[in-house]
């Protein structure tokens, strides 16, 4: 279990790492391109655009092959894609291999949360999901200020230096992971594993609030850069820096989030970090020293860190033959939701005065989430639950 916790926390990181890779450099390339403020935003859609499309397809074909070959091929594909960005003098070049890049990662990441629930014992679930996103979070406290600080020397460094690490992470999966072509008994087609999906109303209801709270979660991590150089005078150095207390909120929250769910159970923590997150956000906006929106930032992300686990977990828990479908859909979902950001977000951000309208969004889009779990009935068998104990 520890080789598997290992590998696939290293895959998050590197996948984490490339998500959000662009998100400190927008000002810097939006500079270089001659693009404005409000459409920069799309350097981060391009890559979710092509992730969010062709999650729809990795899914269903991953369930029918071995993850491990279907996970080397992407890591293959997203080395070559990022390298290329490093090459791209142009803001079309950049926003075509962002789409290869999103495409690529499209193959590997769902092969991590299909196979956790297979290869780990029911009761360490929860936990081997907080370790790779773990992964996701690290990716934040280190991954995200290493590229800040390698765009200091220059732009194309980022690029380059997170397509060598997929190319040493395919080495190491190749020769250390075995064959994951685990608990697929059951054989089904591309068109029957979404029949049977589709068919399934809690899978649906919880990757429509799944959706909706990426939304608003990947608006706020977008513009945090972008809003701490425009209202603190922060260089790209000192964003990178700024990101590590953020990215330490989020790691705590995926390690030891378990230990939160041991103490409320699923149902109710899920509530509680919602509504914690809200409040949050509902704050923020109105927070004029650096020093303070940091820390409220950080006990945000302590809280996303928290919950991401449970929504993977319970999308987990509506399937057995079709863990990669529905893998792949929530990431489509998730990176749908970061497509919108970019759109959204970009203008959200020139039309109100910096943060405001970014921070007033996610905390409306958790709310929303909030209330799709609810009408999934998910805190009335918490409920239930404790009223029968």
């Amino acid at each position: 279990m520890r080789r598997y916790s290992l590998m696939f926390f290293l895959i998050m990181f590197l996948i984490g790492t490339d998500t959000f890779l662009i998100s400190p450099l927008l000002p810097t390339l939006a500079d270089m391109y001659g693009i404005s403020t409000s459409i920069s935003g799309w350097m981060v859609s391009a890559y979710a655009v092509g992730y969010a499309c062709f999650a729809l397809i990795s899914g269903p074909i991953s369930d029918g092959l071995d993850r491990k070959k279907v996970m080397l091929a992407g890591l293959f594909a997203f080395a070559i894609s990022t390298f290329l960005c490093g090459f791209s003098t142009t803001f079309s070049m950049m926003l075509f291999f962002r789409f290869l890049a999103g495409i690529s990662a499209s193959f590997v990441t769902p092969q991590v949360w299909a196979s956790i629930p297979v290869i780990v014992e029911k009761k360490s679930i929860v936990k081997v999901m907080g370790y790779a996103t773990a992964g996701l979070s690290v990716s934040q406290l280190v991954g995200i200020p290493i590229g800040s600080y390698l765009a200091v020397a220059s732009w194309r460094t980022p690029f380059f230096v997170i397509s060598g690490a997929a190319v040493l992470l395919l080495i190491l999966n190749f020769f250390l992971l075995p064959s994951l072509e685990l608990g697929q008994k059951v054989r089904q087609t591309f068109w029957a594993t979404y029949i049977n999906v589709l068919h399934n109303p809690k899978a649906l209801s919880y990757l429509l609030a799944y959706l909706i709270f990426q939304t608003g979660s990947f608006t706020s991590i977008t513009f945090i850069s972008t809003w701490f150089t425009n209202s603190f005078g922060l260089t790209l150095a000192g964003v990178g820096t700024a990101m590590i207390a953020i990215g330490a909120g989020n790691l705590i929250g995926s390690l030891f989030g378990s230990k939160l769910v041991e103490h409320l159970g699923l149902e109710h923590s899920f509530l509680v970090e919602l509504i914690a997150l809200i409040i949050l956000y509902l704050i923020l906006p109105f927070v004029n020293t650096f020093w303070l929106a940091e820390l409220m930032l950080t006990v945000a992300f302590l809280f996303n860190g928290f919950i991401f686990p449970l929504f993977m977990t319970t999308l987990q828990s509506t399937t057995t033959n079709a863990r990669s479908t529905i893998s792949s859909l929530s990431n489509a979902a998730m990176y749908f939701g970061e497509t919108l950001t970019g759109v959204i977000g970009g203008v959200l951000f020139k039309q109100f005065h910096n943060y405001l309208g970014i921070s007033l969004f996610a905390a409306v889009m958790i709310l929303i989430a909030l209330l799709a779990y609810a009408k999934s009935g998910i805190f009335k068998s918490e409920v239930a639950n404790s009223t029968e104990n």
